[in-house]
């Protein structure tokens, strides 16, 4: 059973002593599921080499999951696992995997996409208050200023749909919601503001297509932004074919993206990436009421017709 808290103004720090109790549940459910055959493999985390470090980890013994954890170091989203781009997981046979509310979405739009089926997969959710943004100090409290970004106005702290929930939630705090200022901030600006602050942004990308390799929804074999014959996009890192890169990635992912910031988190560039989907994510809600990773559904607004669509936009 889940605690839900109410958000309370104080403290500013949130108890990371509930941490400890999902992990020694997510051990227990790995240990029971592993003991009776009824997965081949966990997909959860275990401490990385550094102090205050997680790293993602498939365990296939029982005694092997006495080592997953669950912290506010445990920042990756393990539904990337289970895409049919990753066969060397998939081919394992039925999998569990331990899940954050903000990856319960990712795996929802998973489903919805034919990635992997429910049935195929025993989730593990996880009650998380939050995880540490970047370059956050691992050994201080769970606060406002290491918290990251996304978990300031998260609203899926508690994951639904999933087949167990391991842990339960502290009180959280009343943080201030850091990226929903920006995008107002962002919205404000005249359209040549906004197109000089995306071009200022991608001017910087060096194309090591770390947003593509951590993204749940960036699971094509083969990329068209890879091909040269005939070159769609170029691929050295300049202006003009950074911006075709991070434009057609953010239209791909329209109406498809879960929010979880992977990419935003592994850019080297400090590319606001989360910004720019989470406008696209606002745009598909107002003009659709379409909001990704609630439930699975096989088609978004923008792959799905319907002769009632509004087409006031034709001029």
């Amino acid at each position: 059973m889940i605690d839900l808290a109410k958000k309370i103004e104080a403290p500013a720090t949130i108890d990371i002593t509930a941490y400890a109790g999902a992990t020694e549940a997510i051990r227990a459910e790995a240990a029971k599921l592993l003991t009776e055959g009824a997965v081949a493999a966990v997909i959860g985390y275990i401490p990385g080499r550094r102090n205050g470090t997680a790293i993602p980890a498939i365990v296939t013994s029982p005694e092997k999951a006495q080592e997953l954890i669950f912290s506010p170091a445990c920042v990756n989203n393990l539904a990337l696992y289970l895409t049919r781009a990753k066969k060397e997981v998939k081919g394992k046979g039925r999998l569990a995997v331990v899940a954050k509310g903000c990856d319960m979405r990712a795996l929802a739009g998973l489903m919805g996409e034919s990635q992997l089926k429910r049935e195929d997969v025993v989730i593990i959710g996880v009650a998380c208050a939050g995880v540490y943004g970047s370059g956050a100090d691992r050994d201080a409290p769970l606060a406002e200023k290491n918290i990251a970004r996304k978990c300031r106005e998260c609203r899926v702290h508690a994951p639904e749909g999933a087949d167990v929930v391991a842990g339960s939630l502290p009180p959280l705090p009343e943080f201030s919601p850091v990226e929903a200022e920006e995008l107002a901030r962002l919205e404000a600006m005249t359209p040549a503001a906004r197109w000089a602050f995306w071009k200022e942004h991608f001017s910087r990308c060096i194309r090591c297509m770390a947003c593509r390799s951590l993204c749940p929804f960036c699971y094509c074999e083969q990329c068209i932004c890879d091909r040269n014959r005939p070159q769609a996009v170029e691929a050295t890192p300049r202006p003009a074919g950074n911006m075709a890169w991070h434009i057609v990635r953010a239209m791909h992912l329209a109406g498809r993206c879960a929010g979880c910031a992977e990419c935003e988190r592994a850019c080297p560039m400090d590319i606001p990436l989360n910004l720019l989907n989470r406008k696209m994510a606002r745009e598909l809600k107002e003009l659709y009421g379409h909001e990704a990773g609630l439930e699975p559904k096989e088609k978004g607004p923008l792959n799905e017709y319907r002769e009632d669509d509004d087409q006031s936009f034709i001029k």
